[in-house]
């Protein structure tokens, strides 16, 4: 058999935003029909998940990789729709890697300076292309769903948060921590797999028992133009590098339902890895609409090969 036969070829484009890498699949990916973002994610996810992991999963991708399948919108007013995914599942909204897919458009020549209309499982945001390249994205509503929940953590003790969502479920841990540095990676995610675990066996969730797979830790900033530092768990077990925005925009929430920032406010937001995304908010009835501003920067052009003889053709699983 030729070395070429039946190869499948999925072209891709990626980039980080403020450290965090964001694959877009911009041709070779499953055909979906033409409902609903959402509906669409389902059919990924229940015929055609061997795609998503092919596409992020070693030994192409990483568990850091978050992946972003370009779809036809439903609405013609949308410039694109998109699915975005990573190491073990699919997300509602991405911050950084919408901020990534803008930043990719752009390069493609195929969007302008201006504001762009997204279609999202979780519904439609906007993005702003500045003229200097960063994005200003205008968020879902956000929320915070309970306050002050406790749950025991084993090998730590109590541990108290605040529930809400920002595009996907969080948990925002209220103590501040002094050692979020990179140094401190490997305990700080100990430390994270133990919360979510504490939360499931302790039955909290988002609405409608959504499960809460991001969880959030803050500390002092190390930047004087920063106002927090955070470190996030995402839901495949890696950290996000960047300052995340479906986080940001949780933390947004949270502070001004204790009304402690109130409309127009400007939130900087710190990464572990030293990246800030600026963000403020206005109000929409009891949630916020909120929008966080960062940069992305492309890093490779790339055709990936899935070859019918290769025994990791879809990636490597746990």
């Amino acid at each position: 058999m030729s070395s070429n036969a039946i190869q499948e070829r999925i072209t891709v484009i990626d980039s980080h935003t403020g450290g965090e890498p964001t694959r877009v699949v911009i041709d070779g990916g499953p055909e979906l029909g033409r409902g609903a973002i959402s509906e669409r994610r389902q059919i990924l996810k229940e015929r055609f998940d061997h795609f998503r992991s092919a596409v992020v999963n070693e030994p192409r991708g990483s568990d850091v990789m978050v992946g972003a399948l370009l779809c036809e919108p439903c609405d013609s007013t949308c410039a694109t729709g998109v699915i975005f995914f990573n190491n073990t599942g699919y997300l509602g909204m991405c911050g950084h890697g919408t901020i990534g897919l803008i930043a990719t458009l752009s390069y493609l020549d195929e969007i302008v300076p201006g504001e762009h209309r997204i279609e999202t499982p979780v519904g439609t945001v906007t993005a702003r292309l500045q003229e200097d390249g960063s994005v200003l994205v205008r968020n879902v509503p956000s929320y915070r769903h309970r306050k002050d929940v406790t749950v025991e953590v084993a090998n730590h003790g109590p541990v108290t948060g605040d529930v809400a969502w920002g595009g996907n479920w969080f948990f925002l841990v209220c103590d501040s921590f002094d050692d979020l540095s990179l140094a401190n990676v490997e305990q700080l995610t100990g430390l994270c797999h133990r919360i979510r675990h504490a939360l499931s066996l302790n039955g909290v969730t988002g609405a409608d028992d959504a499960e809460i797979d991001h969880i959030e830790l803050f500390g002092a900033p190390r930047s004087a133009a920063a106002d927090s530092r955070n470190f996030v768990l995402c839901p495949g077990g890696a950290y996000d590098r960047s300052s995340c925005g479906t986080g940001t925009s949780a933390k947004l929430a949270c502070l001004a339902a204790d009304g402690r920032l109130v409309p127009g406010d400007v939130w900087r937001q710190e990464s572990i890895v030293g990246s800030i995304l600026e963000a403020s908010f206005v109000k929409d009835g009891d949630a916020i609409i909120p929008s966080f501003a960062g940069t992305a920067f492309i890093t490779s052009e790339a055709t990936l090969v899935l070859h019918p003889s290769d025994p990791f053709r879809t990636g490597i699983r746990s």
